[in-house]
């Protein structure tokens, strides 16, 4: 058992866990917050109907993710100290910058958005669900940007330490807004924030979708419908978009990475075609039962079908990332996010045309949806991540002097052994098995409870203010009764 292996095994297997949950927050705090908004400019109930119910499912959804991201962080001191030392100034700053801007804000208006319908006025109940659903994407804002520093550090210089007799290196920040704009970052956030949007879009499109297929809650459905289509078709759009800014930074800032995304073993003098697909062969260089477009990543990558991309044949042996899995998984999202624009397209034109409801295959289409979406966007980070190794922290150049980077290797603890990781791996699968088998049942429950109809909250809102009225008038008359008796004492 290598502890390296299984320290990496372990950390992907959490942070895979975890972003099951980040980004559906994300994504349904949009729809939530643009049902609460259509309430309120209309003050129709069945739009509070459904902002009450996408409430109950983000509010369980958020406290899973809160519950799977504190692991991450222990993590990092337990197998990954060495890191911890080289990145501590860095993501120091960073994850202060989550705290102040994210946590605060997310945990002070959580509460007033769960519970706050009823107590609060419809001003500020609305600016509570903006509130929160800022608070998560500042989350994702600083998140991302530390990732990113990995991946394109820049602004900073390396210190080196003296811990315990060693001399250690660390990366220490110069330019902090240097740092949080590194060359990968805007391109990155940007991409991952709209995959989460196309996430949430395409969830509250499922559920809904899943009523009108059991002819129940008809009217709340086709109300969410309305969003939740459009916004899912132009996302899947949008995240096309970002998706090829990123890819065509690569070949300035990660060569290595695109070669392997590619499968591109050789550099000539000729333009470079796209493989569609295939099964690249380190070993013998090649892509196996490949289809190739000519031309094609010459011109995606560089707007010129002309012009050659280095290959994996550019870059030094021991710096070359494994290839066969950021290929297939690239590929993967690459397929998925087409699937999705085609899906929600058609979505969009059977909804203007008033047919959406009588395809009951593309119903159960958008049912499967939020999977295929998840689905994407895990593959997109396994890419990313798997696409940079050997590094944890690439090299770079800072004005002109080249910086050390950090191999994975040595990121590790220096005490963690095989058999510790191994049996925290085996007892993570236990925990959260149990977690995910809790998720599902409660995010069953509700989805099966469904929201309240119109009527149902017209009755409730009526019954309270009925009892609201009781319980002041019962106070005014014992205060008047005191009253009278001191009088007549």
């Amino acid at each position: 058992m290598d502890v390296e292996i299984l320290s990496r095994l372990q950390f992907a297997g959490t942070i895979m866990f975890h972003y099951l949950f980040p980004p559906l927050s994300i994504g349904l705090g949009l729809q939530l917050f643009l049902c609460e908004l259509a309430y309120f400019r209309t003050k129709d109930l069945a739009w509070e109907a459904a902002a009450r119910f996408w409430t109950r499912v983000f509010a369980v959804n958020f406290a899973m993710g809160v519950a799977t991201g504190i692991v991450m962080e222990f993590e990092f001191g337990t197998n990954w100290a060495a890191y911890s030392r080289f990145v501590g100034d860095v993501f120091g700053s960073a994850l202060a910058a989550e705290g102040i801007f994210a946590f605060f804000l997310e945990s002070g208006f959580l509460a007033v958005l769960v519970f706050g319908w009823d107590r609060v006025g419809p001003k500020m109940h609305l600016l509570s669900t903006l509130m929160v659903f800022m608070g998560s994407v500042f989350s994702a804002v600083w998140i991302v940007v530390a990732n990113s520093w990995q991946q394109t550090p820049s602004g900073y210089h390396i210190v080196w330490h003296d811990v315990q007799g060693e001399m250690m290196p660390r990366a220490e920040v110069t330019d902090f807004w240097a740092m949080v704009f590194n060359p990968s970052s805007v391109d990155r956030l940007t991409h991952t924030l709209i995959g989460a949007f196309v996430l949430g879009a395409f969830f509250v499109a499922s559920v809904c979708s899943f009523y009108l297929l059991k002819n129940r809650h008809l009217e709340i459905s086709k109300r969410c419908l309305s969003i939740a289509l459009p916004t899912a078709l132009l996302f899947t759009l949008l995240a096309a978009a970002t998706g090829h800014d990123s890819a065509q930074k690569l070949v300035e800032t990660q060569p290595a990475k695109l070669a392997a995304m590619e499968g591109h073993f050789h550099t000539t003098d000729e333009p470079t075609g796209l493989n569609l697909f295939g099964w690249p062969d380190v070993e013998n260089e090649t892509v196996h039962f490949g289809v190739q477009l000519p031309y094609l990543l010459s011109f995606m990558v560089y707007n010129d079908p002309t012009r050659p991309v280095p290959g994996m044949d550019q870059i030094p042996e021991d710096q070359r990332p494994p290839v066969w899995l950021p290929f297939q998984t690239f590929h993967l999202m690459v397929g998925l996010g087409t699937l999705m624009i085609l899906v929600a397209a058609y979505a969009c034109w059977t909804w203007y045309r008033g047919t959406f409801d009588q395809r009951r295959w593309l119903l159960w289409a958008i049912v499967a949806m939020p999977i295929v979406a998840m689905t994407a966007n895990q593959a997109g980070w396994i890419t990313a991540e798997v696409g940079r190794q050997p590094w944890i922290v690439y090299p770079s150049v800072q004005d002109g002097v080249e910086m050390m980077g950090l191999r994975t290797a040595d990121g590790l603890s220096e005490s963690v052994t095989a058999e510790q990781v191994l049996s925290s791996i085996i007892l993570f699968g236990i925990i959260y098995s149990m977690l995910f088998a809790v998720w599902i049942f409660v995010l069953n429950h509700k989805i099966q409870h469904g929201p309240e109809s119109p009527e149902e909250l017209a009755e409730y809102k009526r019954k309270l203010q009925t009892d609201s009225m009781s319980e002041a008038f019962g106070h005014h008359g014992t205060s008047r009764g005191g009253g009278m008796m001191e009088d007549g004492a």
